[in-house]
């Protein structure tokens, strides 16, 4: 199996712009590679990199920008009306691409990053504010916003990011971009290049108090232009310490989300999540779980769309009320070892398993919001093994049979 060749330019002096007047190709971060035509390879030096099957050249231009634009789309993107003939082609049995749905997504995510940031800042009570970072891939490739809250009252670190991104890519990279199930049926040739757009919004919560739990949650749109486009996202929650009660309200509300729009979804999504976040060398899971899905488009964009926007709309009814009845609970120095301990294993996850992580890692996107998911303190101690019995027995019992909550 040959690895992949992998070129990274070196930083050169108003390398940006020579990219933009050339018309580099650019992808992004979370989502995809930094995506460059070859001819840019004789600028960089080549390094051998594991693991991805494909040759490609990738040099990472994101540039921060002091205030993010109010939409991170291209103009064709904010055009409505009849698709034309080109993005009318679909795969047999997946709905046609909905003309307004790369819009409608940002206008989503946009909208819950602020609403979920305010909250997250009410709760913290310390007074501090998100940092907002706004970057772009320059006139082509699209950017995002990340928005960090660090050493808080409540939270040790908060990320809530989106972006918003597009260029080309090979047909294999687009195959690694999901489950597979939806990217190996698109019809490309196998030196054609795919033209791609990708938004989303993600998030990760890590407290200060070991009894509050960490939260995560990620919802995604991904579209080519032959007609091949699905959604994906989840919600789960990762505690140190196992509250029954807490459990049942943020499965409650999830399954409530999910009824809503097919009385199948929570079961489906549940057992998917799961699968998903099993740290297969521990034989453990990352945490309690809540629903994950991906390459979904067995249904129309519109519908799809409605219930990733509600299932983020709920992500502060699920979350918040848990942090509020915990936040003050007194913990000792043995229990604040055991979540760090546990946070060892969310990293574990991240970067091992994770497949936008290790997608983002491999190919050159920013690092600052790859890397958000991390939490600031982790630790790792030799053969460690909670008595059977204890409140720690427990929580992994749990993270080692998943347990049915509603």
């Amino acid at each position: 199996m040959a690895p992949l060749c992998f070129t990274v330019a070196p930083a050169r002096k108003n390398g940006s712009e020579r990219l933009r007047r050339l018309g580099a190709e650019r992808a992004d971060g979370a989502f995809l590679a930094a995506l460059c035509k070859s001819r840019w390879a004789r600028f960089g030096r080549r390094t051998q990199v594991s693991g991805l099957h494909w040759k490609l050249t990738c040099i990472s231009t994101h540039e921060n920008v002091s205030e993010a634009p109010n939409s991170l789309l291209r103009e064709e993107d904010l055009q409505s009306g009849p698709l034309t003939t080109e993005h009318q082609r679909h795969i047999q049995g997946v709905p046609p691409v909905h003309p307004r749905m790369r819009a409608n997504f940002e206008n989503m995510i946009r909208a819950a990053q602020n609403s979920i940031c305010l909250a997250l800042e009410n709760v913290d009570g310390s007074g501090k504010k998100f940092r907002e970072d706004a970057w772009v891939r320059g006139a082509d490739g699209g950017g995002g916003i990340s928005r960090v809250l660090q050493d808080g009252h409540v939270f040790e670190k908060a990320g809530v990011n989106v972006s918003i991104v597009y260029g080309t890519m090979p047909p294999e990279a687009l195959q690694a971009a999901s489950a597979g199930a939806v990217a190996r049926n698109a019809g490309y040739a196998r030196d054609e290049r795919v033209p791609f757009f990708a938004a989303g919004i993600s998030s990760v919560i890590h407290p200060w108090n070991p009894h509050v739990p960490t939260m995560h949650f990620n919802y995604r749109y991904f579209e080519t232009d032959k007609g091949m486009w699905w959604m994906g996202g989840g919600t789960d929650l990762t505690p140190s310490y196992l509250y029954v009660e807490d459990a049942q309200h943020f499965h409650g509300v999830l399954k409530s989300v999910c009824d809503r729009h097919d009385a199948a979804f929570y079961q489906r999504f549940k057992k998917w999540c799961d699968d998903y976040f099993l740290i297969r060398h521990r034989g453990e899971r990352r945490g309690i779980g809540g629903v994950f899905f991906d390459d979904l488009n067995d249904r129309p964009a519109e519908e799809l769309f409605k219930f990733s926007s509600d299932m983020v709309g709920h992500v502060v009814e699920a979350y918040v009320p848990i942090v509020e009845r915990r936040k003050h609970m007194p913990y000792t120095e043995e229990q604040k070892r055991w979540q760090q301990l546990r946070r060892g294993r969310y990293v574990e996850f991240n970067l091992v398993y994770d497949r936008g992580t290790v997608f983002g890692l491999k190919t050159g996107g920013r690092i600052e919001s790859i890397l958000m998911s991390l939490p600031l303190t982790a630790r790792w101690e030799y053969d460690h093994q909670p008595a059977e019995g204890t409140p720690e027995w427990d929580l992994l019992d749990a993270c080692r049979h998943p347990r049915e909550w509603v």
